[in-house]
């Protein structure tokens, strides 16, 4: 094993995200998840959806819950079961590329951007924003060290070492709406 193995094993990032892949490694899991898309159910009448016993149902979601793909809730015996798919996106980072830039105490991060990437920007509302990164036109949000800010890249400066998450906004579903045009 070399040494960077060795130390994503220790890392806990890098366990929660084995635990994550290994939960959604199964096909009853993935439909116990695209059911509790739905809603909140009790964990018997999930079994009883996907034809499995409950204990079998049980065992899946103990799997999902300890990779925080949903949360329980106890009412005496009874278990109810809720999606929680944040996990999943934060998880879907370790693909992101990873740069390390040097830039002087006060640069902004666009300046940090425009060495890590080519980036192109334009004005938008008397803004910069940066409309392409790398080739890929989209839109675009950041984090600074696991918080957003509100702040444009030009008004973002740094005062210390810092990590960066630049996120493409990507158009993921959060939700269905069947919409019904009711008879006159």
């Amino acid at each position: 094993m070399s040494t960077l193995d060795n130390n994503e094993s220790e890392n806990p990032e890098h366990t929660d995200r084995l635990k994550l892949f290994s939960a959604l490694g199964s096909e009853t899991r993935l439909r116990m998840l695209q059911r509790l898309t739905e809603g909140e159910m009790h964990i018997s009448e999930l079994a009883r959806e996907l034809s499995i016993s409950v204990p079998v149902a049980a065992k899946h979601a103990n799997i999902l819950e300890d990779a925080d793909l949903i949360q329980r809730k106890v009412y005496g015996k009874t278990h109810v079961l809720q999606l929680n798919n944040k996990n999943i996106f934060h998880a879907l980072d370790i693909f992101a590329p990873s740069r390390t830039v040097e830039v002087e105490k006060g640069a902004t991060l666009l300046q940090a951007l425009k060495k890590a990437a080519v980036v192109e920007v334009k004005d938008v509302h008397g803004q910069d924003n940066i409309v392409s990164t790398n080739g890929e036109e989209g839109f675009f949000v950041y984090e600074v060290d696991g918080v957003f800010s509100d702040k444009n890249v030009n008004e973002f400066v740094f005062d210390k070492n810092s990590t960066v998450m630049w996120k493409k906004l990507e158009p993921i579903s959060i939700l269905k709406v069947k919409v019904k045009i009711a008879e006159e």
